[in-house]
């Protein structure tokens, strides 16, 4: 009779799942059926274009409308109210209402004695410290992209259209596709990467210039990749791109001839 009567309870999942890494996945996982309320929606670790296709469950917060509201308003309004959930699962270092005033312990004991779960999840460790976005900012940003991915429990990913470029790399055997980072996401360190991009549902490997090329620079920072195996016509269209490895920083070359060499060179380390 227990296990029915949970099954019937509206699970919430609550928190500022940037990225949905894997500390994150112990909170939406904790019940069947999990609605998920991204609170502050940022996205500088997974767009949400991508967030929305992998979580269709995820219901996004409207932040300048809840964020004068009191620990008390935020409950009864918002949890109670809005979705009458009788399981709530958080992170053990959930907080809400007016400046943050509320934590995940002041919810449970608002609670009590209402028949509404509060279930608190604890930290998971990775090399030994808890998994945070903030960490796994700062290994994209310093080119420990494998160490980012292990936090992530996926490489890391976004999405972006196609668009027209100077063609040079065509001239020198290495054709690729450029697109622009998606605006709010966080900027990997400058260099080359091994990389899966995804074409149709297919995946292709790949190597990812982001940079500012120092050898025929541009504006602003641009991802450039160089399918392997790959030939057609992509402009327009969004493309995925997963970075895999850290390979090498951008550098300055003195000719096409050593470009291209390093290129081989790059291409052969992935094969």
């Amino acid at each position: 009779m227990e296990n029915e009567k949970t099954k019937k309870r509206i699970a919430l999942a609550i928190g500022d799942f940037d990225g949905m890494h894997r500390a994150h996945k112990t909170v939406v996982t904790g019940a069947d059926n999990v609605i998920i309320y991204s609170v502050h929606n940022k996205f500088s670790l997974l767009q949400k274009s991508i967030f929305e296709k992998r979580y269709p469950n995820t219901v996004f917060a409207d932040f300048e409308q809840i964020k004068g509201m009191t620990g008390e308003e935020f409950v009864e309004k918002v949890i109670i109210g809005k979705f009458g959930a009788g399981i709530i699962l958080c992170g053990f270092n959930f907080a809400f209402g007016k400046n943050a005033s509320w934590s995940a312990l002041d919810l449970r004991k608002y609670l009590e004695g209402r028949d509404i779960w509060v279930r608190i999840l604890e930290h998971l460790d990775f090399d030994g410290e808890p998994i945070s976005s903030t960490r796994i900012r700062k290994a994209v940003q310093t080119g420990k992209i494998e160490y980012a991915n292990e936090m992530l429990g996926y490489n890391f990913t976004f999405e972006s259209q196609v668009v027209d470029g100077d063609k040079r790399g065509r001239s020198i055997g290495f054709p690729t596709i450029n697109q622009h980072l998606p605006q709010g996401l966080v900027v990997p360190k400058f260099g080359v990467y091994e990389s899966r991009c995804f074409v149709d549902g297919k995946a292709y490997k790949s190597f990812t210039n982001i940079g500012i090329r120092p050898t025929w620079q541009v504006d602003k920072p641009l991802c450039e990749t160089h399918l392997f195996d790959f030939s057609g016509d992509l402009y327009g269209k969004c493309i995925r791109i997963e970075l895999v490895r850290y390979i090498r920083e951008e550098r300055l070359f003195s000719s096409v001839d050593e470009l291209k060499r390093q290129l081989d060179y790059d291409k052969s380390s992935i094969i």
